[in-house]
């Protein structure tokens, strides 16, 4: 599949739509979005045409309508949905925590141009995780990815390890990656 270029400012509309349609699981009425990216809902209007376009939002009519990410769109921000969280092993200074299920990988939220970074959102308490210990996630169950990083910082509110990425492994994508 190739690639989408999305402007950064389609990207925190996507970004926001996907968190919304999460918590709610039922379509997303545009002025939720531009409450939460601060924009107009004009704005988020003409933005959700663009992102119908590339087929990355659905529009839901009706009252209880509004906006839904195509499963494109998780595509498009590489967010992967962890549908069977347990499978992915999670390592902390080397040993595997049993308790922390990764829910998910995301690795566009965190942008820093000089160094890459991931967000772990974890099911189970990230309390005993210390900054600057090694992190290992993964393999993921598709497509076999695996990040090691070191932990540099934690959201307690989302309820995950931001960590910088020191490698990433997964066999069957192109080493230029």
């Amino acid at each position: 599949m190739s690639s989408i270029e999305l402007t950064p400012s389609q990207k925190s509309i996507l970004q926001e739509l996907i968190n919304l349609f999460r918590d709610s699981e039922s379509a997303v009425k545009g002025e939720d979005i531009a409450d939460k990216v601060d924009r107009n809902p004009g704005t988020i209007r003409n933005q959700m045409q663009s992102l119908k376009a590339l087929q990355l939002v659905e529009g839901v009519p009706g009252p209880k309508g509004g906006y839904k990410p195509t499963a494109n769109a998780y595509d498009a921000l590489q967010i992967q949905e962890m549908d069977k969280a347990a499978e992915v092993p999670l390592f902390y200074a080397g040993e595997r925590v049993e308790s922390a299920n990764v829910e998910e990988i995301d690795l566009t939220s965190v942008h820093h141009p000089e160094k890459c970074r991931a967000r772990i959102k974890l099911q189970g308490s990230i309390a005993d995780f210390v900054e600057g210990e090694t992190v290992t996630v993964g393999p993921t169950p598709l497509s076999k990815l695996q990040i090691v990083g070191t932990l540099s910082g934690k959201d307690d509110t989302g309820n995950s390890l931001i960590l910088t990425i020191d490698d990433m492994v997964a066999p069957a994508e192109d080493p230029e990656h």
